[in-house]
């Protein structure tokens, strides 16, 4: 009953902490393909799915995100940006140095909304910290497994890395993750089952996990390799190539990725 994101979004993201530039533009070139063509299967065609979802009037989520702005910051503060409470979406995007309480024993991300200094104005946000150099095995499944627990099962070895990095490629997937689930329940009454809308299962979390056909108990699923033997299941702009998990499909009622094999 309540909101999705239906106009097209303005995409602030917040860096916080000490970023390398090439992990940067991995991350910037993931959102810009959200609403930009590539070779199928696309970033784009994954998003289609969470534009299934409607509010009440049936409008649908946008297809369109652009990343209007950015600014670096850190426990010392840094630059402002621009309060966009009409169709802003903010990311907080911590980097390897940054503890952030939850991360790594609870959570690789999250998203809420906060009230903005204007009267009724609420804003979404999502943070999603980089776990390349606190807890991989946890938060960059599957291009490590955890140290601890039992092995591996059968057929879902560590996978290579399709832009290098555990810490940027592990962090796509929880950027997509919750990406999906803010925009189809930014207020937190939207698109989610159960009975707690403060402990919800949105469209993300039921596909944890899930990257390709066929994907079971530890197994990815199905997915491409690039020319290195990387794992990947989506291709973005500039020839990028991302491993991402799927959504909730409301039209099949399951997991669904454009690779799917129906």
């Amino acid at each position: 009953m309540g909101p999705v994101i239906t106009s097209p979004t303005n995409i602030y993201i917040i860096w916080y902490g000490k970023w390398d530039p090439n992990h940067q533009s991995t991350i910037r070139d993931f959102i810009s393909s959200i609403s930009s063509p590539a070779p199928s299967p696309s970033v784009a065609e994954w998003w289609r799915t969470v534009t299934l979802y409607t509010n009440q009037t049936s409008s649908n989520v946008t297809r369109n995100s652009i990343i209007k702005n950015a600014a670096t910051s850190s426990s010392s503060g840094g630059p402002a940006l621009p309060l966009n409470y009409c169709n802003g979406l903010y990311l907080v995007l911590t980097s390897p140095d940054v503890q952030v309480q939850d991360f790594c024993r609870a959570v690789c991300g999250f998203h809420y909304f906060t009230y903005a200094s204007v009267a009724g104005a609420t804003v979404p946000y999502a943070w999603i910290g980089n776990s390349g150099a606190q807890c991989p095995g946890m938060c960059a499944y599957p291009f490590a497994w955890p140290g601890a627990g039992p092995p591996a099962p059968a057929g879902s070895g560590v996978m290579g890395l399709p832009n290098g990095d555990p810490g940027s490629d592990g962090m796509i997937s929880v950027i997509a993750h919750e990406l999906a689930e803010v925009s189809t329940n930014p207020l937190i009454n939207a698109w989610y089952a159960g009975d707690d809308p403060m402990a919800p299962n949105e469209i993300g979390d039921f596909c944890l996990g899930v990257y390709g056909s066929g994907a079971d108990g530890g197994y990815t699923g199905a997915v491409g390799k690039d020319s290195k033997g990387n794992g990947f299941n989506f291709n973005g702009v500039k020839g990028r190539k991302y491993l991402v998990q799927w959504v909730w499909d409301p039209v099949r009622g399951r997991c669904f990725g454009p690779n799917a094999l129906d």
